[in-house]
Parts: C-alpha cells; sequence; structure tokens
C-alpha cells in the first residue's frame, strides 16, 4: 500500500498570523457599500423570522433588496485603468 503525502507545507497558525496588506484594505473599502447593503438586507430578513410579514415589512425587504442590487451595479460599474501592451 503507497501513502499518499502531501505535497504542500503545513498550514499552521503562525503563518495565519498577518495584519491586511493596504491593498487588501483597500479592496474592502471599495467593497463596502455592497456589504453594509446585504447586512442591511440580512437584518431585514432576520427580523422577519419569528412573525408574520407584513406590508411594512415587504416594503422593507424590498428596499434592502434594491439598495443591494443597486450598490453591486455601481462597484460593477467602477471603472478600471487596464494599461494595453500593444502599441498604439
Amino acid at each position: 500500500m503507497k501513502h499518499i503525502a502531501a505535497l504542500q507545507d503545513l498550514v499552521t497558525a503562525a503563518s495565519l498570523d498577518f495584519e491586511p496588506t493596504s491593498a487588501e484594505l483597500d479592496a474592502i473599502d471599495v467593497e463596502m457599500p455592497v456589504i453594509r447593503a446585504e447586512v442591511e438586507l440580512l437584518d431585514a430578513q432576520i427580523m422577519m423570522l419569528d412573525r408574520p410579514v407584513s406590508e411594512v415589512d415587504a416594503r422593507r425587504i424590498r428596499r434592502a433588496r434594491r439598495r443591494v442590487m443597486a450598490a453591486r451595479r455601481d462597484l460593477t460599474n467602477r471603472t478600471i485603468t487596464v494599461p494595453t501592451g500593444g502599441a498604439a
């Protein structure tokens, strides 16, 4: 019987004990409107778990969903300048 050994380094707690880089923090800042909108939607959905949904609750959910969609749209439509490799 052959033993299969991992060919990668072990992942330990020491290897994961780093602060996020500035690029990672910038990426989080860019995505923060989407994160806030998703949290707001989740909060609205959690409030509906233990009670019947009223018309006001349904509107709250719809508004939260629209905010998530708008935040995702805005994030997607951000222009990113990518240098082209071809000669002009």
